[in-house]
């Protein structure tokens, strides 16, 4: 969030210009929406791990791939949780283990 903030995408990812402008105007905002639409997912599909990739592969807009991460890792997502919380447990750092 702080990432899409700074590079003034947060609007497009889960602010004021979540959809997508119908029409070109003289401004050209449907061409400026779509470059920032662009980059927002650009820079959520390079900076998430394979795994994670494959939930959000077929997004359509920056808003629909940010709703599909705050889904899988809501705290009210138990099943996601108990995965982590599997993954935690079998990390091992040499001889030592995590309990």
């Amino acid at each position: 969030m702080s990432y899409m903030q700074g590079q003034d995408l947060w609007e497009v990812v889960n602010g004021s210009e979540i959809t997508q402008p119908k029409t070109e105007d003289a401004n050209g905002i449907l061409w400026k929406w779509k470059i920032k639409a662009g980059k927002a997912m650009f820079a959520l599909k390079t900076t998430i791990e394979e795994d994670v990739l494959e939930h959000i592969r077929d997004a359509e807009t920056p808003y629909e791939a940010w709703n599909t991460f705050t889904k899988l890792f809501s705290k009210k997502n138990d099943t996601r949780l108990q995965l982590l919380e599997s993954e935690l447990l079998s990390v091992a750092q040499r001889d030592l283990t995590i309990a």
